[in-house]
């Protein structure tokens, strides 16, 4: 709740900010969030993910990561408020959240791995869709603190956004001392019925997570790439002309549904198996694309909202539910950093590759802004479109080989 306490009030409103007011261009606005997750995924998959396999310690990391990315955090706008030159003070901000980020993927991996580490196989969809609806309540509440601050004069060059982060930070590591440290030594016993694509040999478990992962990606890449420039469309003066308040109730509408949808994941995929609900989720997500690029009323918009919510929280319990089952315990955390790989750079990258460029170029071209970014959110749609079908295709050649193995057996 804490976590995403902060990344409400932190996040929603910087892209505003460096586009209104330290003057970068829409490309420009989404390396905040495209170069520090290039970082969190290097740093994930290749120093912290080892090393908490290593040694086994999960509590230690979070917490560790936390109270120096919250150091950090503060330094970052010192720094950026000690330049008088507004542009290079963007990028100060976008190099030193970079550094930041290489302390904060400490506790990105550690929690990944401890909840498979303390919950079976079974549970760990019910878990992940709690603890995704419960950050739904501290993402209202940031955004809401965060609205009202930017809007009043107090937001990032003053610096109340970034000092109230990093006490967030400092504080969300007192709840981590009550909990387990994790480890292969507190892993639960597995239930292997749960495991809907429990299939014999390494090779084929390792064919089945790489297509996994890169469907999974495309689904991210595909929904995320809007998530820079969502608040800049809503903010357009062209467009609807929302101002920060506005833009919190809209994005807390999101919050909401994934406090809502976040209990019941554990019974969709119950209901459904893990599969069909991140194929389910996944529909959501298009329709919510497609819905927020065909709106011309505010109340459509807040629609498409509740359903990005939907789509994020039901992908968000069910993939994780499927890599876990795939994943092997011994590996747990670096094969976690490859599957955070898949969120963490769809929240900037595809900012940076997809609907950045497409915006500023059809800018370039002439085209009116709010037909640009709506262009945008419709090629977003198509590109979570591309990894569902990759996704269906899988589901289909194993359901193929199982009815063969089935067979093979009878006789």
């Amino acid at each position: 709740m804490l976590a995403m306490f902060r990344r409400g009030l932190f996040y929603t409103f910087l892209s505003i900010y460096f586009l209104t007011f330290l003057h970068l261009t829409i490309t420009e606005t989404t390396l905040y969030a495209t170069l520090p997750m290039i970082v969190s995924v290097i740093f994930q998959n290749f120093v912290w993910g080892p090393l908490s396999d290593k040694l086994q310690r999960r509590r230690t990391l979070i917490i560790l990561g936390e109270i120096l990315a919250g150091i950090g955090t503060i330094l970052v706008w010192l720094v950026h408020y000690a330049i008088s030159d507004l542009y290079i003070a963007g990028y100060v901000i976008i190099i030193g959240l970079m550094i930041v980020e290489i302390f904060w993927s400490m506790s990105n991996i550690a929690w990944s791995a401890l909840i498979s580490d303390l919950y079976p196989s079974s549970e760990r969809s019910k878990i992940m869709g709690r603890l995704t609806g419960l950050g739904g309540i501290g993402r209202i509440l940031g955004i809401s603190i965060g609205g009202i601050l930017y809007n009043y004069g107090f937001g990032f060059r003053e610096g109340p956004l970034f000092i109230v982060a990093a006490l967030v930070m400092f504080i969300s590591t007192f709840p981590m001392l009550l909990t387990s440290e994790g480890g292969i030594h507190h892993q639960v016993e597995i239930n292997e019925k749960d495991n809907e694509l429990n299939n014999s040999g390494n090779e084929f478990y390792k064919n089945i997570f790489i297509i996994f992962i890169i469907s999974l990606l495309l689904i991210n890449f595909g929904r995320n790439s809007i998530s820079v420039p969502y608040s800049q469309y809503l903010n357009l003066e062209t467009g609807f002309a929302a101002d920060s308040i506005m833009i919190s109730w809209i994005a807390n509408t999101r919050s909401i549904s994934v406090l809502l949808i976040g209990f019941s994941a554990a019974f969709l995929s119950k209901k459904l198996g893990h599969s069909r609900t991140l194929i389910l989720g996944s529909l959501i997500a298009i329709s919510a694309l497609i819905i927020t690029a065909v709106a011309t009323d505010l109340s459509i918009i807040f629609l498409g909202s509740f359903l990005i919510g939907t789509g994020e929280v039901i992908i968000y319990a069910s993939s994780y539910a499927i890599a876990s089952n795939l994943i092997p315990e011994e590996i747990r955390a670096r094969l976690f950093g490859v599957y955070n790989t898949t969120f963490f750079l769809s929240w900037g990258l595809a900012c940076t590759l997809i609907s950045g460029p497409m915006i500023d170029a059809l800018l370039s071209a002439g085209v009116l802004k709010t037909l640009a970014y709506q262009a945008a959110f419709l090629l977003g749609a198509l590109i979570t479109l591309f990894g569902l079908v990759i996704f269906i295709s899988l589901e289909i050649i194993l359901s193929i080989k199982k009815k063969a193995r089935s067979k093979n057996n009878v006789i």
